[in-house]
């Protein structure tokens, strides 16, 4: 009876990134779905961080956290140093006195920590998620503090959050998640883990499809009603995704490829919805309408990056096999 559910499960798995790409159309194709499926947003996000521990070796991140420097680095990189210089620009410029609803987006948009399905959009792109999901855990525990530091600079008392309750409701989150990951691999075994990796690729799909079609709520009618002003953020969207990226890159250019590329996703690519839940979705239509055009970045870019990870994953892969072969000479 599941034999047909898992072979669809393989199936999606192995078409993980033109799925989840099509997954952001279909989502904002299907307008009368968001109502039923909004409220369940949080448990989507449950289940992709529970997919995403399962999904990566515990020995591949506790690898990264015994050796924190780069995670380190990154975290201070992502959470402080590019909130901060984009918000001083900002500020600087004026634009906050006139549209303060730039100000949320771009609150929205740098003071949060990576997507939590990060780890599995690079697992999909054929890339270790070990270094993802160790930036991940650091960069979600050090949000309850950096995240109303920067609040409170881009946008002082108009943009108050409450971070004991963040930080705890963070902290849950993850022991919760990982716990239950733990309980599925030791009943499983590390080995049948191993073997379900596109089934698990292709649920991760699945989830982020459920996703989208939840956060799309409202974006189809402001194509429609607002074309001009849509197309717009979904440029803005685009361009702070690729710069953050960009810049990442060129300020990790020193590590290793791979390493430098996962954390430029990471970067790239934010959890603005754990920001905007902390808010209570006390956010302005502008920002909410960033909120749910920024996912296409999040959803597209792998389909497009997906060439250049599989080079360096290939190139990683030899420098391994290198590294053995000299090793056993």
């Amino acid at each position: 009876m599941f034999k047909p559910l898992v072979q669809g499960l393989r199936w999606l798995g192995h078409r993980g990134t033109p799925a989840v790409a099509a997954s952001a159309f279909l989502g904002m194709a299907l307008p009368p779905l968001s109502s039923l499926v909004r409220p369940y947003v949080e448990e989507a996000i449950f289940c992709l961080l529970v997919l995403a521990f399962l999904r990566v070796a515990p020995i591949d991140v506790l690898a990264r956290l015994r050796r924190p420097k780069l995670v380190l680095l990154a975290v201070v990189w992502m959470m402080l140093a590019i909130p901060l210089a984009l918000g001083f620009t900002v500020k600087g410029l004026g634009i906050l006195e006139t549209t303060p609803a730039i100000g949320v987006a771009l609150f929205l948009v740098t003071a949060a920590p990576p997507i939590m399905s990060a780890p599995a959009f690079v697992s999909l792109l054929g890339l270790n998620g070990g270094l993802s999901l160790a930036l991940l855990i650091v960069a979600m525990l050090a949000t309850p503090v950096t995240a109303p530091f920067i609040g409170e600079v881009i946008l002082g008392d108009a943009l108050p959050i409450d971070s004991l309750s963040l930080a705890v409701r963070l902290v849950g989150l993850l022991i919760a998640t990982a716990g239950l990951a733990w309980v599925i691999r030791h009943i499983a075994g590390p080995d049948r883990i191993v073997s379900w990796k596109s089934e698990i690729d292709g649920l991760s799909v699945v989830l982020l499809f459920f996703f989208a079609v939840a956060v799309m709520d409202g974006v189809a009618e402001s194509f429609l009603s607002r074309p001009l002003l849509t197309i717009g953020v979904v440029v803005i969207a685009f361009a702070i995704a690729l710069s953050q990226m960009g810049v990442t890159l060129l300020i990790f250019r020193a590590t290793a490829s791979e390493d430098a590329f996962v954390l430029a996703h990471a970067v790239g690519n934010r959890n603005m919805g754990l920001i905007v839940a902390a808010l209570g979705g006390a956010v302005p239509d502008l920002a909410w309408l960033f909120f749910g055009l920024g996912q296409l970045p999040i959803y597209l870019l792998p389909l497009f990056l997906r060439p250049v990870a599989r080079r360096i994953a290939r190139q990683s892969a030899a420098a391994l096999s290198a590294n053995a072969h000299s090793s056993g000479q």
